[in-house]
C-alpha cells in the first residue's frame, strides 16, 4: 500500500465510523486516570473514567479505529461516554500499538494485556472484573470481537500476576466491524468489492500468504466465535440493498465497513445458539443502542 493509498483507506474509516473529521466534536471531560501505562510501549496506554467513585461497579473499554494505522483513545465520543457514565457504568479508553510499530496481530495482544492490567487493578479502581464489557468501531471492533470470541488466553502459571487475569468478557458491541479479515471473502461478499486493497501480507509478520491466511483466521470473528461466547450488538451504516455510495472516498469507507459482516456473522450465531443482535438503517433491534444493551448484559436481574 503506498502513502497515498494509506491516506485514502484512513480517511475513509475514519469517516465512516465518526462522521466528518472536519465537524465539530465535543470535548472529552479530563479523565480521572490519564494515561496509564499499561505496557512497555508508548501506544500501551489508558485513560479511566469512574462511574461512582463510593462502590464497585462494571466497565466498558473503548477500542478505537482506524485501519491499525492510525486512531486514538480520544476518538472516544463524549455523548457516548457520558450515556455509560450515567448508567452507572465506568469506561476505560485505550490506545495500542500501530502496524507501523508492530505488525498484526500486535494491537490484539495488547487489547488482551490492556483487560488483563484492567481486571489485576479491579480492587484498587473498584472495578468489578466479572462485568467488563468492549466496545468499538472497525480495527476497534475487530480487537473486541478478537477478545469476546478467543477462549480465556489467561495464564496461571506465569511469574506475572497481569497474565494470569482472564481476558473474558462479559458481552461487546462494535460498528461497522469486520468479521473477517479474509480479503478474498471480501471480494466474494461485499458489493463493489472486486479487488484488494492492500497486500495481504503488507499488516501481518507473516511471509508466505498461507502463513498470512492461518493468522488471519486466528484473528477473525467468523472462524473463532463458538457456543460459549458472549453476546454482541453490532452496527453498520447501511442496509443489505443501499447502493454504493457515488463518491469514491465514501465509497471505500461503504465498502470496507459493510453490514454484510455483521449479517454473516449473525447467521452463525444464530446457528450456533449465541445471542447476537444487528442494527442498521430500516431495522429496529431488541437494544437501541451499545448503552442500553450493556446496561441489560452489566446489570443482570
Amino acid at each position: 500500500m503506498n502513502k497515498s493509498t494509506k491516506i485514502i483507506y484512513l480517511l475513509a474509516i475514519l469517516i465512516s465510523i465518526g462522521g466528518s473529521i472536519f465537524a465539530q466534536k465535543k470535548e472529552l471531560p479530563p479523565a480521572d486516570l490519564a494515561n496509564v501505562a499499561y505496557g512497555p510501549h508508548g501506544r500501551n496506554v489508558l485513560d479511566v473514567w469512574f462511574a461512582d467513585s463510593t462502590k464497585t461497579t462494571p466497565l466498558a473499554i473503548y477500542i478505537h479505529g482506524g485501519g491499525f494505522t492510525g486512531g486514538s483513545k480520544e476518538s472516544l465520543k463524549a455523548e457516548t461516554l457520558s450515556k455509560f457514565l450515567e448508567a452507572g457504568i465506568a469506561v476505560a479508553a485505550i490506545n495500542y500499538r500501530l502496524i507501523k510499530h508492530a505488525p498484526l496481530p500486535a494491537p490484539h495482544y495488547d487489547g488482551r494485556t490492556a483487560l488483563q492490567f484492567i481486571r489485576s487493578q479491579a480492587k484498587e479502581w473498584l472495578i468489578d472484573k466479572h462485568r467488563i464489557g468492549a466496545f468499538g468501531g472497525s480495527a476497534g471492533a475487530q480487537i473486541c470481537m478478537w477478545l469476546a470470541f478467543s477462549d480465556d488466553m489467561a495464564n496461571p502459571a506465569s511469574a506475572d500476576p497481569i497474565e494470569q487475569e482472564s481476558t473474558r468478557l462479559t458481552c461487546v458491541s462494535t460498528f461497522g466491524g469486520q468479521t473477517t479479515v479474509d480479503l478474498d471473502w471480501w471480494v466474494e461478499w461485499i458489493p463493489g468489492y472486486n479487488e484488494h486493497h492492500v497486500d495481504p501480507l503488507a499488516m501481518s509478520a507473516s511471509t508466505t500468504l498461507e502463513d498470512a491466511r492461518v493468522m488471519g483466521e486466528k484473528i477473525s470473528a467468523l472462524s473463532i466465535v463458538s457456543a460459549d461466547d458472549p453476546p454482541i450488538f453490532m452496527g453498520y451504516g447501511m442496509a443489505p440493498d443501499a447502493p454504493i455510495p457515488s463518491i469514491p472516498k465514501k465509497a471505500f469507507g461503504w465498502k470496507i465497513h459493510h453490514v454484510i459482516f455483521g449479517i454473516k456473522l449473525k447467521e452463525k450465531m444464530d446457528e450456533i445458539g449465541v445471542e447476537s443482535h444487528l442494527q442498521y438503517p430500516g431495522v429496529t433491534p431488541k437494544y437501541s443502542s451499545n448503552v442500553h444493551f450493556f446496561k441489560s448484559k452489566l446489570f443482570p436481574n
